[in-house]
């Protein structure tokens, strides 16, 4: 992808020397979705400094580069700006200058703030150039503890949460500091790249935590007695019952922050201390990943490319929640997706549109099943079927007997590895030789963690290390692996995560094994003598590229071949 037209900061970078326009082409292709910043893919993929960017835009436009805006915060002006805007159009209140306010934008080609500012405000503006990224830090850091400030000033009447009539849970939710907390525990998320958000009732606290490349990561938590009205306000948010506190409940709803429109699937569960919520966020703005994104080595892509080719069977995508199997399945969907076939997909929900696919949630209130739904799915004279999961006998046997009808059908099971699959699907009571004659390939995949470009550090590892990813000193020599650092770039010295593969290939080989019920161990043995590459031995080829480390690794591959 060039760069985008309408992205003035590119041109900049090129004239000041800070990349060159070849590192600009290169950046502009390796963006991570629609939402990711020209500046962000630079410092993601170590071409410049965050401070170079910023300080020869700032040269280029005559304005003023503030490096530390964290420092630079004048507490008492943050009233001045509503935090709704702040977070909205990433700019902060730093100080007064002879009655004008100075504040700081990463964007400073866009004249408009500055003109609803000065209209906000009833007074005179001057920006000064700051990263979007320490911005962000510093408007959640600074107004959450402003809101901390403003809720510990209320009067209000603590009562235990059993206490809570209806109406005051209603009112709670409905406080203007309520509404503005939950938006900006819900921004923050969004702005460090989280998955989910994790509100967990303590008895002496109330604990905010985001998922982040899978691991969850503590964030600023509100005070313990507004636990009562957080919850209540998620719940308004997705039409949940709110007098409901003793049941698990469901919910979603779709929000805007910014320019960017999140879908929010939110879970509720009754805990020792009060209700529990997770809240997974979907960015329908980020993009769809394309299979060449997802980090497969070229042998595995190529296979996987033409497995996914064939015009009928089954590929199953396999591995634990989290692990990437959607994403995996929607960018092979895409990939073989075209104006003569019909597709169409079942999904618990639907987490991403595909053009051209027709998308089904399940409901199983009104009885909508996967099954229930694959059943009436295979009358529409589908080419290509995606179901979100097989998790029992009947939606197996639907699946197979579509496969077997000249149907391509994509889905996923949980398993461990690839041949478990196979297991998996006889284990439900699936007869040997339908399985056999259906599956075509299974995928089985996880999700590691990389490594932040900027900070990782180099070490030669010890005979032990190599030990743990399943290499001997004596094959491996002299080499040099790599681990964690921090910067302020990344988080603990990772950023982003990529997907190590192991896929199985159900050839006349696999077949016969199938039909004689061959355990999926010795299964699994016989594909690797043939040439398959397993999650370790993928993870290892990751490792030894400085990808990842050695402990992502042995985090993910916890088996027995290690």
């Amino acid at each position: 992808m060039a760069q985008s037209p309408g992205d003035p900061l590119a041109e900049v970078l090129v004239e000041a020397g800070v990349i060159s326009r070849d590192e600009l082409e290169t950046a502009a292709a390796a963006r991570n979705g629609a939402v990711e910043r020209l500046d962000e893919t630079v410092a993601r993929l170590g071409l410049a400094r965050e401070e170079d960017i910023y300080s020869a835009l700032a040269r280029h436009l005559g304005l003023e580069y503030a490096p530390d805006v964290d420092r630079d915060i004048c507490p008492a002006l943050l009233a001045q700006v509503p935090s709704e805007f702040a977070m909205r159009h990433q700019v902060l209140p730093l100080r007064e200058e002879d009655h004008t306010l100075v504040v700081a934008m990463g964007n400073p080609f866009d004249v408009t703030v500055l003109d609803d500012l000065r209209l906000l405000t009833s007074r005179d503006v001057r920006a000064v150039v700051a990263s979007p990224r320490r911005i962000s830090e510093a408007i959640e850091q600074c107004y959450m503890e402003k809101m901390f400030r403003d809720i510990d000033d209320m009067q209000t009447e603590e009562l235990a949460e059993e206490d809570l009539e209806i109406a005051d849970l209603q009112k709670m939710a409905r406080e203007a500091l309520v509404i503005k907390l939950v938006n900006l525990i819900m921004h923050q998320a969004v702005q460090a790249r989280s998955s989910d958000i994790h509100i967990e009732p303590h008895e002496r606290e109330l604990r905010v935590r985001y998922r982040v490349d899978g691991v969850l990561h503590d964030a600023s938590s509100p005070p313990r007695h507004l636990h009562p009205a957080i919850i209540s306000r998620i719940k308004i948010m997705a039409d949940m019952d709110i007098a409901e506190r003793r049941r698990p409940q469901d919910g979603r709803v779709r929000i805007k922050l910014g320019d960017r429109m999140i879908d929010l699937r939110i879970s509720t569960i009754p805990t020792l201390h009060g209700e529990s919520v997770v809240i997974r966020l979907l960015d329908r703005s980020a993009g769809r990943m394309a299979l060449t994104d997802l980090g497969m080595r070229e042998d595995t892509f190529a296979l996987y490319r033409r497995v996914i080719s064939r015009p009928h069977g089954i590929i199953l995508a396999t591995g634990p929640t989290g692990s990437g199997k959607s994403t995996t399945l929607h960018a092979a969907l895409h990939e073989v997706y075209s104006a003569e076939k019909k597709v169409i997909t079942i999904e618990e929900p639907v987490e991403y549109e595909l053009a051209g696919a027709n998308q089904i949630n399940v409901l199983p209130e009104i009885g909508l099943t996967f099954a229930a739904g694959l059943r009436h799915i295979v009358r529409q004279d589908p080419d290509i079927i995606m179901v979100g999961e097989i998790r029992d006998r009947e939606t197996a046997d639907i699946a197979i007997h579509a496969a077997l009808t000249g149907h391509l059908v994509f889905s996923t099971v949980h398993t461990n590895d690839a041949a478990g699959a196979v297991t998996r699907l006889l284990d439900m009571g699936i007869e040997p030789y339908l399985v056999a004659s259906s599956l075509v390939g299974v995928l089985a995949q996880r999700l590691v963690r990389t490594l932040c470009p900027r900070c990782k550090l180099g070490f030669e590892p010890t005979a032990e290390d190599l030990r743990e990813i399943s290499i001997t000193s004596h094959e491996a020599g002299p080499i040099t692996l790599y681990r964690a650092g921090e910067c302020d770039l990344c988080r603990k010295g990772y950023l982003g995560r990529t997907g190590v593969f192991e896929l199985l290939q159900v050839d006349d080989e696999v077949q016969h094994q199938v039909l004689d019920k061959i355990s999926s161990n010795d299964i699994r043995q016989r594909a690797v003598e043939k040439g398959m590459v397993t999650l370790l031995a993928d993870g290892r080829e990751k490792v030894l590229e400085g990808r990842t480390t050695i402990e992502e690794v042995v985090r993910i591959c916890q088996r027995d071949e290690m």
